[in-house]
């Protein structure tokens, strides 16, 4: 059954290469993790990428952030696992979120999800 809060489908392919710059991102520039801690650099302005988990239970944890992504003119994703979420970001455990804030050497692979990501929405 899909998540409320998914508001489009990401080919397997995109997501992989989101996980693929999120590790970039974390190795030269800045992350942020966890919903919480996302939710304040997306209300800030300061995210360059939200990445969503699609298996968060229950689903209100992160059902706030496609609409504050929006509002804030940010580029969202989502990726289909917190596990994975939670390795890529550099952490043993899953989480729901994540956000790169500087893209560092990802900057390129984050500019080009972010193009896919405009295609998708259309």
């Amino acid at each position: 059954m899909p998540k409320i809060y998914v508001r489009f489908d990401v080919p397997k392919e995109l997501a992989e290469k989101t996980y693929e710059a999120l590790e970039v991102a974390r190795n030269t520039g800045k992350l942020s993790k966890g919903t919480n801690e996302v939710t304040k650099y997306v209300e800030r302005g300061q995210a360059q990428l939200v990445l969503i988990a699609g298996d968060v239970e229950p689903e209100e944890v992160v059902a706030h952030l496609p609409m504050l992504c929006e509002e804030k003119k940010i580029p969202y994703i989502y990726v289909p696992s917190k596990q994975e979420l939670g390795k890529a970001a550099g952490l043993e455990v899953p989480t729901a979120s994540a956000a790169i804030v500087t893209p560092g050497k990802a900057k390129e692979q984050v500019e080009e999800i972010v193009e896919k990501i405009k295609a998708l929405k259309k």
